[in-house]
């Protein structure tokens, strides 16, 4: 009787099969606040990854098992490490090894407010001259809809391979939230868009192994236009409500207070707080890239221009109160000492990219105001051109400033200490959402 022979697996099949048992080697290309978590999670599910970073320090901190990022204990990097399953390299020799290449770089905006598409072109290039049959390639980078067909997609199928045949290709947005212990990485629902049904398949069998919801969508587009609306839904609605506290500053109203009251309403209303403006790698940016690509379709995005403008004129607002405040207790900003608490663009994080924080201190300096800050979470920083430590909170200190502002409500901020020893506060994060009406010292927002 003639000998059965198995017919040899495809290189998709075989991509397939080593995802579902865990033998296929994945690499995160980008080792930031989205890259390093989510590694770290598919590490803990048994895969081989290898953390890919230009960033020399970054290599080095994960290859010494200490974390970088709050969202990633060094203990874990620890563990995975002993178990052989993380490493890091700046060596981009490693990509034609990979079976799964996931990009999670940087997408700033330029000074031009267009898209910076830099990180995202260079990663693709040298996928590029590495890829091979086999392969699922997953772009996490927040952009514009369009990008993983129309520049990943065409830089990739230069090599003479097709995306859904020879490889797959695939747009998962990130949506990590750092600082969040409550909604994670692992946590937090996969919208997955590929540029074939098999795209779609292979990628959500990936992310599945490690986290606990994929959410599969019709293309790579729809993919990318839902991480655009997230958080161009967000910005809309910050600006909303900061123009609702100019408002209510104008009509005598607390802003808080109705706030709160409105939360009562058990359907059709969502609360949004008020603030010193919007930071962060996401909320400033995501809503540029679609006003941008619509823009080049002839469309003028008017709410996410108008939310734009009133969030970017939130720091100008601020200061325009610290004024104000001052003018009341006799004193000019000009030679005004003023302390910011808090750099970082929210509570509890070490990210003070877009913090609006710097504007106001720049406004501040250029109406001749004197600027410290006050941060647990940073440090140090470069505020108006100058590298600043951040100072210790002492009655003295205090006591000798004109005026503290909260800008960013950090929860190791002895703010007993400061509501007993400043001489005014501007809390426009409602820290002292508690006193009694008839306390004069704490202006809010």
């Amino acid at each position: 009787m003639p000998r059965k022979t198995t017919k040899p697996e495809g290189p998709l099949a075989q991509l397939a099969r080593r995802i579902s048992d865990r033998s296929a080697r994945v690499c995160v290309l980008g080792l930031g606040y989205v890259g390093l978590p989510l590694a770290v999670e598919f590490a803990k599910e048994g895969f081989r990854v290898t953390g890919l970073d230009v960033d020399a320090r970054r290599v080095e901190g994960v290859n010494r098992a200490q974390s970088y990022i709050l969202d990633v204990p060094s203990e874990d990097l620890k563990k995975l490490q002993k178990l052989g399953r993380l490493c890091a390299t700046n060596s981009f020799d490693v990509l034609s090894q990979q079976d799964a290449i996931i990009i999670c770089v940087p997408t700033p905006l330029r000074k031009t407010r267009e898209p910076d598409m830099t990180y995202i072109l260079s990663a693709t290039a040298e996928i590029t001259q590495r890829i091979r049959r086999g392969q699922l390639i997953v772009l996490e980078s927040t952009t514009y809809p369009g990008t993983t067909d129309e520049v990943v997609r065409t830089a990739l199928e230069a090599k003479g391979l097709a995306a859904g045949k020879d490889f797959c290709l695939a747009f998962s947005p990130e949506r990590i939230d750092p600082g969040n212990s409550t909604y994670t990485t692992r946590t937090i629902p996969k919208v997955i868009g590929g540029t074939t049904a098999l795209c779609t398949k292979m990628a959500s069998a990936l992310y599945g192994s490690a986290i606990h919801r994929v959410v599969p969508v019709s293309s790579t587009q729809a993919a990318e236009m839902v991480k655009l609306l997230e958080n161009t839904f967000r910005a809309v609605n910050i600006g909303l409500v900061n123009e609702i506290a100019i408002i209510c500053n104008r009509l005598g109203i607390d802003v808080w207070e109705v706030i709160e009251a409105a939360k009562t309403k058990p359907f059709g209303f969502m609360a949004f707080q008020p603030g010193p403006g919007i930071g962060g790698h996401c909320i400033p940016s995501d809503p540029m890239y679609l006003a941008w690509k619509v823009r080049v379709h002839g469309f003028e995005a008017r709410f996410i221009e108008l939310a734009t403008q009133i969030n970017g004129a939130m720091p100008e607002y601020v200061v325009c109160k610290v004024a104000s405040i001052l003018n009341e207790n006799r004193k000019a900003l000009n030679g005004a000492d003023v302390l910011l608490i808090g750099l970082a663009y929210k509570k509890d994080v070490d990210d003070t990219r877009d913090s609006p924080a710097f504007d106001v201190a720049r406004i501040l300096e250029d109406r001749g105001a004197k600027v410290s800050f006050h941060d647990p979470c940073v440090p140090t920083a470069f505020l108006n051109g100058r590298k600043q430590s951040s100072v210790a909170l002492a009655a003295a200190r205090l006591r000798a400033v004109d005026c503290v502002v909260i800008l960013t409500n950090h929860t190791a901020v002895d703010y007993a200490l400061l509501l007993r020893e400043a001489p005014v506060i501007l809390d426009t994060r409602n820290q002292y959402r508690n006193l009694p009406r008839t306390q004069r010292r704490v202006v809010k927002l």
